[in-house]
């Protein structure tokens, strides 16, 4: 199972967010909003807890976020995975045996029938669905591409986790250390 069964990926935005979830018995966490200069150490630290670290390379600030860029983190910090909302990150992430998430926005029926065009091509390991209340597509997703799903985005409350995980995501990602572990 993808991520041990973690169903809660922390997306970590600043160093006091780092400092949180390493005092958690959370395995894996999202780096998202850093700079590039940033993210060597902060990945050599969260690594030397013996975490994972997947990497949200369309929020870095000064790395490309394209397959070059992926290839980047994966060679030279080793990362445990990156979510991207391009196919061709996906790609190298799939060639190089790292997780590749693809993160979708669905706002209306047009983006849900092109996303789903992309995704039966570029198959990613895992989907992040942002807005998490898009709860009543998770299904129709799942059983049309075979994909495990994520929820992620303005999730505030555990009442919004359980719909997810109702609506059959295997998890959320959350930036909210409050909501990090399960009450």
């Amino acid at each position: 199972m993808i991520f041990e069964g973690q169903q809660r990926l922390p997306a970590l935005s600043d160093f006091s967010m780092v400092k949180a979830f390493l005092k958690t018995d959370i395995k894996y966490c999202i780096l998202v909003d850093f700079q590039l200069a940033q993210i060597a150490d902060l990945i050599s630290h969260i690594k030397d807890h013996n975490r994972k670290v997947l990497v949200h390379i369309d929020m870095i600030k000064g790395l490309s976020a394209d397959e070059y860029g992926a290839i980047h983190l994966i060679q030279n910090y080793r990362v445990d995975g990156i979510i991207s909302i391009k196919p061709k990150v996906i790609a190298v992430c799939k060639k190089r045996n790292v997780i590749g998430m693809q993160r979708v926005f669905l706002k209306d029926s047009i983006s849900l029938k092109r996303s789903l065009q992309i995704l039966e091509k570029s198959q990613p390991d895992c989907l992040e669905i942002l807005p998490a209340i898009s709860t009543g597509v998770i299904k129709y997703i799942k059983e049309k591409l075979g994909c495990e799903v994520f929820s992620g985005g303005l999730i505030s409350s555990e009442a919004q986790i359980d719909d997810c995980l109702k609506a059959g995501a295997i998890g959320i990602t959350v930036s909210n250390p409050a909501l990090w572990n399960k009450k």
